[in-house]
């Protein structure tokens, strides 16, 4: 008999695709830990999984920008007599601007959150997740296939989430682990509204939350080592190899450009995970 319950823990959990993943596993039987900042929007969460007759999740109000939130987390499921046999790496944030002009250390937390949290996670329960022949999702973004000027952090950290999953799905299939990256375009979320940006998405790259979580729990499921939700999206990854570099760079520039310049507008200049690549 096992020692400690399987769990499904979910980062970023309270709200755009991390709330759509939690609908999700949930609805497919998993048992979720649900981790984020804000405890509020996550008990909220936990109402409406439990009011579809699922299973309430535990959840876990903490900020995984700091560096002893993985091992807080461990300890608080161990307390609860639980093992993560699912791991889903959602907790991220992106920077609109010159890398110059944005603020140095925000930048640097930003790639405390979206690579060491993440790598951090993904290779701290590697043992429990073979014990239950379970799985990573890490969630990267189609600006991981491309650099990304006026969001060069953002875009650099979503190439290292993409590059590290995809190699650790070889490393790991031998010992009965799947590991999947799932990488969305533009996702429209209450972010999006609130700030009047809903029709500058573009119809061909969006995809809803809810249909990149699925897609995401499909490709997991599956096997598969890359998830990319969407066919306008699967095109743009194929872009970066089909363009000379200098080009590619030019249209990505002119795309960060406008919005930076709605930012000014109004837009503000920290983007929650899930809204735009």
């Amino acid at each position: 008999m096992a020692l400690y319950r399987p769990v499904t823990v979910l980062t970023g959990a309270s709200s755009g695709i991390g709330r759509a993943l939690a609908h999700v596993f949930a609805e497919h039987g998993h048992e979720l830990a649900l981790v984020a900042r804000r405890e509020p929007e996550l008990a909220t969460l936990a109402d409406k999984i439990v009011a579809a007759n699922r299973k309430r999740p535990v959840v876990l109000s903490i900020d995984l920008a700091r560096s002893d939130a993985p091992a807080r987390i461990s300890h608080e499921l161990i307390a609860r007599g639980l093992e993560p046999a699912v791991l889903i790496n959602n907790a991220g944030f992106g920077l609109v601007g010159a890398a110059a002009t944005l603020d140095r250390a925000e930048q640097l937390a930003m790639i405390d959150l979206n690579v060491r949290a993440l790598t951090d996670m993904s290779l701290r329960w590697i043992d429990s997740l073979t014990r239950h022949r379970g799985g990573i999702l890490n969630v990267a973004s189609v600006a991981g296939f491309m650099s990304g000027p006026h969001m060069a952090v953002y875009y650099a950290t979503k190439a290292y989430v993409l590059s590290f999953s995809e190699a650790l799905n070889r490393e790991l299939k031998s010992r009965g682990v799947r590991v999947t990256v799932l990488a969305p375009g533009p996702v429209p979320t209450e972010f999006q509204a609130r700030a009047g940006l809903g029709s500058k998405l573009p119809p061909i790259l969006t995809c809803s939350a809810e249909q990149v979580a699925r897609a995401g729990y499909r490709g997991l499921m599956g096997g598969k080592r890359l998830v990319v939700p969407g066919l306008g999206n699967k095109l743009v990854t194929f872009m970066p190899r089909l363009l000379p570099r200098g080009l590619m760079l030019r249209l990505v520039a002119a795309n960060q450009m406008s919005r930076a310049n709605a930012r000014q507008e109004g837009w503000p200049r920290r983007r929650p995970e899930g809204t735009q690549p």
